[in-house]
C-alpha cells in the first residue's frame, strides 16, 4: 500500500511539474540537422505486421485498434498499449515490407506524432518508452529519415533533443528490470548519436553500468527470470556494442573504453544463459512470462553475439536447471520467485518443468500472454501464472505463491533449494520449495533422472510433512496434483488398464508415461507460444490425497517417460 501511495504521489508531482507548458521552455531549442552516428538495425522485422501497419491495424500487448487516421491515444487503451505504439519498434516492420509506400508511411507516422505527442504524457514520454523512441528513430534513420527534406529533419531530431533531454533528467526513475534498461539504452545510444549528446553521455555511462549490474546476474540469467528478457537486452547490447566501437573510433567521449569492456561483458553472460533456455526447436522455455519467440531472430542475435560457448549437458543458469542427454532435453525451474518490483510477468511454479525431443516439445508449461491488454488479457494474464499452468505439484488447488491480478506476486513465506551433483551414470535435477509450509504443513521435493541413452527419465515428487497441522480436526485430507501439460501437436492416448499412458510425437516418436503413487487422469489444458496463439491441449494428471502420517511422506508420487520403440 505505501508502494502504491508513493507512486500516486510521484505520478500527481510528475503531471504538476512536467505538465506545465513552462516546463517544455526548459528542454531547449536547439535544432540538430543530422546524427553524428546511426546505429546499425540487422533485426528482422515482419512484412505481415507492416502490411496491417498500412492498413490502419494497430496490434500491441493484446490489443487491436483499427483506424484510418494515426490515434496516439485510443479510448480504454492500456499501458502496455501505448508503450507498444509510441516505442516505434514496429518502423522495422514497415521496412520488412518494403518500397516507398511503406517508406511514406512511416514517416508520415513520425509527422503525426510530432504535430500531437510533443507535451509530455505521463506513458507517451515515461522514460522506458522515451528510450526504445529515440533508439528505433536513430536505428530506423536510414528507412524513414534519410530522405526527408531538411525541415522535416529538423523537426525529428529537434524532438530527439528535447525528448532525450527529459529523459536524462528522469531516468531511470523508479522503473526496474527491463524498463530500466530501456531508459539507460536509450538515453545512451541518444548520447552518442545526437549532436551535443557529450554532456550527457557521461550519466549515460554510469548508468548502463549501474542498471546492467543490477539486471544480469554472473551466470548470465537476469532478476526477472523471464528468458526473453534476456534476448531483448542481448539484442540491444548488440547494437550498443557497434555503436560504442564506432564512437570510440571517431568521437571523444569519456570512460567509453570501460563501457565497452562491460557491455561485452554483459554479452558474453547473456548468450550462453540464452542458448541454455533454449529447446532443440531453437525457441524459448516457457517460464516466468516468456513466449517462444522467433526461431530466426534467436539465431540472428546469438550469431552477432559472436559467443561460441557450447551449452554444456548439465548446467545451472539463470536459476535453470537444464539436463540434456542424446536428444532430449529438460528445464526446471530450481529458483525461487522473482523478487518484488521485478515480478510483474512472474509465474508461481518452483520446480516446474518442460521437455524436449530434439526439434518437438513434449511437456511444457501453458506459456504466457502478451501483456495485460485487451478484454480477456487480465484474465489470461494472471491464470497463466498460477501453480497449476505449469508441469509442477500442486496441493489443494492454491498457488504456491498469491498471483495478484494486476500483475506481480504477493509474498513469498518460503524458499527453494537445489542440488547440481550430478551422479555417475546419467544426470539428475534435484531441488525443494517450501512456499506451501506455512499454509500446509509441506515442502514439494522433487527428483529428476535422466539416463545416458535419453531414452529413460525417472522422475519423483515428494511433499514431506514439515509444518504443523492445519487442518481443522475432521476435514477432508488435503489433495494434491501433478501436471505434465503436453504440446498441442503430442497425441495422447491412456492404456486399458489405466495404469499408463501413450505419447506419440508428431513425428511418430512413441513414448509411454507411468506413475505410482497416485490415480491417473488426461484433462483438458490450453498452450500459448506467442501472441494471440491460444491452442487446445492435454495435460496428464497424477492426483490423491495427503496421508496425515507425520512419519511419512505426506504424498510420493514416482513417474517416468521411457521411449516405446515399434517391434521392441
Amino acid at each position: 500500500m505505501a508502494g502504491a501511495e508513493a507512486g500516486s504521489i510521484r505520478r500527481q508531482a510528475h503531471r504538476l511539474l512536467f505538465g506545465n507548458p513552462v516546463y517544455g521552455l526548459t528542454l531547449g531549442r536547439t535544432h540538430p540537422t543530422h546524427l553524428r552516428l546511426v546505429p546499425p538495425d540487422p533485426w528482422p522485422g515482419s512484412a505481415e505486421r507492416g502490411q496491417e501497419l498500412l492498413a490502419g491495424v494497430y496490434h500491441f500487448a493484446g490489443e487491436t485498434v483499427q483506424t484510418a487516421r494515426p490515434n496516439w491515444t485510443p479510448l480504454g487503451s492500456g499501458e502496455d498499449y501505448l508503450a507498444g505504439l509510441h516505442g516505434f519498434s514496429w518502423l522495422r516492420d514497415l521496412r520488412a515490407l518494403g518500397g516507398d509506400t511503406a517508406r511514406r508511411h512511416a514517416r508520415l507516422l513520425v509527422d503525426d506524432w510530432l504535430d500531437t505527442c510533443s507535451a509530455w504524457h505521463p506513458v507517451i514520454w515515461r522514460p522506458d518508452v522515451i528510450g526504445r523512441r529515440l533508439a528505433s528513430w536513430a536505428t530506423g534513420h536510414d528507412f524513414f529519415c534519410a530522405s526527408a527534406d531538411d525541415d522535416a529533419r529538423r523537426r525529428i531530431f529537434a524532438s530527439m533533443a528535447r525528448q532525450l533531454r527529459h529523459l536524462a533528467r528522469t531516468a531511470p526513475g523508479p522503473l526496474r528490470g527491463l524498463p530500466a534498461w530501456s531508459a539507460a539504452y536509450g538515453l545512451a545510444l541518444g548520447s552518442i548519436c545526437l549532436p551535443g549528446g557529450d554532456r550527457l553521455w557521461p550519466k549515460a555511462g554510469r548508468l548502463v553500468d549501474t542498471v546492467l549490474a543490477r539486471q544480469i546476474r554472473p551466470d548470465g540469467g537476469v532478476t526477472d527470470r523471464n528468458p526473453m528478457t534476456m534476448a531483448t537486452i542481448l539484442r540491444d547490447l548488440i547494437d550498443l556494442r557497434a555503436t560504442l566501437n564506432a564512437a570510440a573510433s571517431s568521437l571523444a567521449l569519456s570512460g567509453v573504453d570501460a563501457v565497452r569492456t562491460t557491455v561485452q561483458d554483459m554479452i558474453d553472460r547473456l548468450a550462453l544463459g540464452l542458448r541454455t533456455l533454449r529447446h532443440g526447436d531453437g525457441r524459448l522455455a516457457l517460464f516466468h512470462g516468456a513466449q517462444e519467440g522467433d526461431r530466426v531472430l534467436l539465431d540472428t542475435i546469438l550469431s552477432h553475439a559472436g559467443s561460441r560457448v557450447r551449452v554444456a549437458r548439465s548446467s545451472t543458469i539463470g536459476g535453470y536447471r537444464r539436463l540434456g542427454m542424446g536428444r532430449v532435453v529438460i528445464m526446471m525451474d530450481s529458483e525461487t520467485v522473482p523478487p518484488p518490483g521485478d515480478d510483474r510477468d512472474a509465474h508461481a511454479a518452483p520446480l516446474a518443468i518442460e521437455m524436449s525431443v530434439g526439434r518437438e516439445r513434449m511437456v511444457v508449461n501453458c506459456g504466457a500472454w502478451d501483456g495485460r491488454g485487451g478484454k480477456s488479457g487480465p484474465v489470461w494474464h494472471t491464470a497463466l501464472r498460477g501453480t497449476a499452468a505449469h508441469s509442477t505439484l500442486v496441493v489443494d488447488g492454491a498457488n504456491c505463491v498469491p498471483v495478484l491480478e494486476g500483475g506481480g506476486l504477493g509474498p513469498a513465506t518460503g524458499g527453494v533449494s537445489a542440488e547440481a551433483v550430478d551422479p555417475p551414470e546419467g544426470l539428475l535435477a534435484e531441488a525443494a520449495h517450501s512456499h506451501y509450509r506455512a499454509r500446509f504443513g509441506v515442502t514439494h521435493h522433487r527428483r529428476i533422472w535422466i539416463a545416458e541413452s535419453g531414452e529413460d527419465i525417472r522422475g519423483e515428487d515428494t511433499l514431506a510433512h514439515d509444518g504443523p497441522e492445519t487442518r481443522a480436526e475432521g476435514a477432508e485430507p488435503l489433495a494434491f496434483t501433478v501436471r505434465f501439460h503436453l504440446h498441442p501437436e503430442v497425441r495422447v492416448a491412456a492404456s486399458q488398464d489405466g495404469e499408463s499412458m501413450l505419447l506419440r510425437l508428431s513425428g511418430g516418436q512413441g513414448w509411454r508415461f507411468h506413475a505410482a503413487g497416485g490415480s491417473l487422469a488426461l484433462e483438458d489444458s490450453v498452450y500459448i507460444s506467442g501472441p494471440d496463439s491460444v491452442r487446445k491441449s492435454s495435460q496428464i494428471v497424477v492426483s490423491g490425497a495427503l496421508a496425515d502420517a507425520a512419519d511419512a511422506p505426506a504424498a510420493l508420487v514416482r513417474w517416468a517417460f521411457k521411449r516405446e520403440r515399434r517391434g521392441g
